[in-house]
């Protein structure tokens, strides 16, 4: 691993993260020879996967009279017949 004065990663930083990003190693920024900053590539594929939409189909079945399903139920209970 290179190590890199201040002055001279002030400098080169362009060419430094470039030569890293393409593949070299990490290098570490130094003042008066010692080691203060590692610089390293960010990898890719951190980010969280997308959303899967329709992932369980073919999985559930919702019944034919799911509008209505408890209709008359709900409706005694508006109007004070709950039991």
């Amino acid at each position: 691993m290179q190590i890199y004065n201040i002055h001279d990663a002030k400098t080169n930083l362009s060419r430094l993260i470039e030569e890293t990003v393409s593949g070299g190693e990490p290098f570490v920024i130094a003042k008066a020879g010692k080691p203060l900053v590692k610089v390293v590539r960010i990898e890719a594929g951190i980010e969280k996967p997308p959303r899967r939409i329709g992932f369980l189909k073919g999985q559930i079945k919702v019944p034919a009279d799911f509008d209505t399903m408890g209709g008359d139920e709900i409706a005694d209970q508006f109007e004070g017949k709950a039991q």
